[in-house]
């Protein structure tokens, strides 16, 4: 095998088993910087070797080998053995006749859960959901700053800080980088759901930049769900976020027009969703409601979405369960804008007037002043009532408020649709 070739096995092995290397290193070391650069040092080690020997049967556990070989050097030169024993959980008694053979007898210890105790870490509440997001793509996903930072719009240097941050955080917060139990593995759950939700989001719906979707994104988000379903099988809200990004991805091809121009989901080529996507989202939703998660928030989202997958045409989807599964989702999980996408439900339920009712209240709540889907919203349903002239001016300050290039046009042509001064 040529040299390029190797190094390019060598780069695939390592994008495939870093999360996993990583994550058993940090339940060794309990350092998540320190296991992400003995990491790193393996993958040298193996661009240094393997070029020489070939690639290894077993690369994954070469590269571990490697790792571990690469810790109990720096124990020995460091000199703090001890501290070290405790970091790893062992609990010495007395004076050990070998330290360094008990950390290697630590580290061949059968730990469990590696890769989901670092998922945890990784979304630990105590850091902002922003360095969440950029820790878990680094960490899990083995994206490089400069592809977090591509992702989300921002300069590496800005990403690159928010990690190196976020690992001082987490090495000052003196955590067990284990899996939680009871009640705190419930709390901590949601903080990791909500990440990987936010990763997910991010691609289906750019905030900012020219591009209206990010598919890289949402592909991550979805990898991270089917890792996260694989490593915890019994929680059910896990399978309905799973299930919701499935199916709202299957959608992501007729989403955009050629030029890169929103489609309505009421306009869109329903024969190119992606089929393989909405039966293994509807399978994960039948999970998560077999496991009695069907009122959960993210099942209820899936639930919604899966409305929209059943309907062959537009003119079936069925509005009125949609508009009931808002109604649940809003006493499940009240926002501001789970109560507007209630009221674009309720006003193709039950006509135009039903959803500027609702518009009304929110409002007066004051919450979405700024939020460019609510006069957006607002100037669809005074477009379906008739009302041209004030459609016109919701859809000009909706394309005033978005920092997207893509959907500021689409909403200035839908002012312009409705005639009059522009």
């Amino acid at each position: 095998m040529a040299a390029t070739e190797t190094h390019q096995t060598i780069e695939t092995v390592f994008r495939i088993e870093q999360a996993r290397l990583i994550a058993g290193l940090v339940r060794m070391v309990r350092d998540v910087g320190l296991a992400e650069d003995l990491a790193q040092d393996a993958l040298v080690a193996a661009l240094s070797e393997w070029p020489k020997t070939g690639v290894p049967r077993n690369p994954d556990a070469w590269l571990m080998a490697a790792a571990k070989r690469r810790a109990i050097d720096g124990f020995r030169r460091k000199k703090m053995l001890a501290r070290k024993h405790a970091e790893i959980g062992r609990d010495l008694e007395g004076e050990s006749v070998d330290p360094v053979a008990d950390i290697v007898t630590a580290m061949d210890d059968d730990l469990g859960d590696e890769l989901l105790g670092l998922i945890f870490t990784a979304c630990h509440p105590v850091l902002s959901p922003e360095a969440r997001a950029a820790l878990t793509l680094r960490l899990i996903g083995g994206l490089t700053t400069d592809e977090i930072a591509r992702a989300f719009l921002s300069s590496e240097a800005t990403i690159a800080q928010r990690i190196v941050r976020a690992k001082k955080t987490l090495g000052k917060a003196g955590l067990t980088y284990e899996v939680p139990r009871g009640p705190e593995r419930k709390e901590r759950l949601a903080s990791v759901l909500e990440v990987i939700y936010l990763i997910f989001n991010e691609g289906y719906a750019a905030t900012a930049g020219e591009d209206l979707i990010r598919p890289a994104l949402c592909a991550e988000a979805q990898r991270l769900g089917r890792i996260l379903s694989g490593l915890a099988p019994g929680e059910a809200e896990v399978f309905g976020l799973l299930a919701l990004m499935e199916i709202q991805a299957s959608r992501l091809n007729t989403r955009t027009a050629p030029d890169g121009s929103p489609v309505p989901l009421t306009e869109q080529n329903r024969a190119r969703w992606d089929q393989l996507l909405i039966r293994r989202g509807l399978a994960a939703l039948a999970r998560a409601e077999a496991l009695g998660g069907a009122g959960g928030p993210y099942a209820l989202q899936a639930a919604l979405a899966a409305c929209h997958a059943r309907a062959r045409k537009a003119d079936e989807t069925d509005w009125q369960r949609i508009a009931a599964l808002y109604d649940t989702l809003l006493e499940v999980m009240p926002s501001p804008v789970v109560d507007l996408n209630r009221a674009v439900a309720h006003s193709m339920a039950f006509g135009p007037e039903a959803g500027l009712a609702l518009v009304k209240e929110i409002e007066r709540a004051g919450t979405l002043r700024d939020y460019a889907p609510m006069p957006a919203a607002k100037g669809d349903f005074l477009f379906r009532a008739g009302r041209l002239t004030e459609a016109r001016a919701e859809f000009e300050r909706a394309a005033a408020l978005t920092r997207n290039e893509r959907e500021k046009a689409f909403l200035l042509r839908r002012a312009a649709a409705c005639g009059g001064a522009f």
